[in-house]
């Protein structure tokens, strides 16, 4: 019989590439994880792993399990907090994975009001931005991501395998110094900024403001690139240069000295919340679920 203990440990040593590095992570010594391979192998009736160099490498049996682990350990948490909710031993854990921008603005608002509603209910939080919160979630590594993809963008994100809850769409915006020439403008084009120099986002963004530069006949000159929205902004502020931001990440950043201008045509990002359709039945995770959304409808 395959015990769940034993794939949290395959699969942190086919992350990690070693039993020591496995320990560390696992927060167990190396020949604990060298005994508990042994007994998973014993198990199966086949090698799973490989001694390459310094390195452990899956065999074929070992990549076909560490494959299905994520959704058995998965399946086996939300398995586990449901049985509890409907026990009464405890209101439920939800592991949340969120971007800076939601963490900042729709995550507070909605703890908030879950813990009023529920106060036995815990919640962690760390932040990473798309894809790799999807694969956070897809490992079983949260229970919960709250994930955006760029309408029209030239590579979609497929998320057919998980339940998708639409939160919001949020419009990205132009941001220029106060004193910039079309800083009172109610609208820009952005080929109205080709010459300007460009501070970039997070990698995700920037990639998105380049495709758009793109589409509208040039190239950016970008100057500055930081993953801090508020360096972002205290930048533009400074007068060194444009940077084109989505509207939440904005709202998070409350900026002085800069000048939000509203993009045309527009350019949107869909965000929503992600999880796996076994965590979607935990009372747990619905709920948080369902005060994402409320979080989202006050933020429109």
């Amino acid at each position: 019989m395959i015990e769940a203990r034993h794939l949290r440990v395959l699969r942190a040593v086919a992350a990690t590439g070693s039993f020591s590095a496995a320990g560390r992570e696992l927060g167990c010594t190396q020949p604990a994880v060298s005994q508990q391979m042994k007994a998973l192998e014993t198990s199966v009736g086949t090698p799973l792993l490989i001694r390459a160099g310094r390195e452990m490498r899956l065999t074929q049996a070992g990549e076909a399990l560490v494959r299905h682990a994520s959704g058995i350990l998965a399946g086996l948490t939300a398995a586990e907090e449901e049985v509890a909710a409907i026990a009464g031993l405890r209101a439920g854990r939800v592991r949340l994975v969120s971007f800076p921008s939601g963490s900042s603005t729709l995550v507070p608002t909605a703890l908030a009001a879950l813990r009023a509603a529920h106060p036995g209910t815990r919640v962690s939080l760390e932040e990473a931005e798309p894809p790799r919160s999807v694969e956070l979630l897809r490992e079983g590594d949260c229970d919960l991501a709250l994930a955006f993809r760029y309408e029209g963008a030239a590579v979609t994100e497929d998320w057919d395998d998980l339940v998708a809850r639409p939160l919001l769409t949020d419009r990205l915006v132009a941001l220029v110094p106060e004193r910039h020439r079309l800083a009172r403008a109610e609208t820009v084009a952005i080929r109205e900024l080709a010459e300007e120099p460009w501070i970039a986002g997070c990698p995700r963004c920037r990639g998105q403001l380049v495709e758009v530069c793109q589409g509208a006949g040039f190239a950016p000159r970008i100057d500055f690139a930081t993953d801090d929205y508020p360096a972002v902004a205290g930048l533009v502020g400074a007068g060194l240069g444009v940077a084109v931001l989505p509207q939440l990440a904005v709202e998070s950043v409350r900026p002085r000295g800069v000048r939000a201008v509203r993009l045309e045509p527009a350019v949107r990002r869909e965000i929503v919340a992600l999880t796996l359709p076994d965590l979607a039945q935990v009372p747990a995770v619905a709920a948080t679920l369902e005060q994402l959304a409320r979080a989202a409808g006050r933020a429109v």
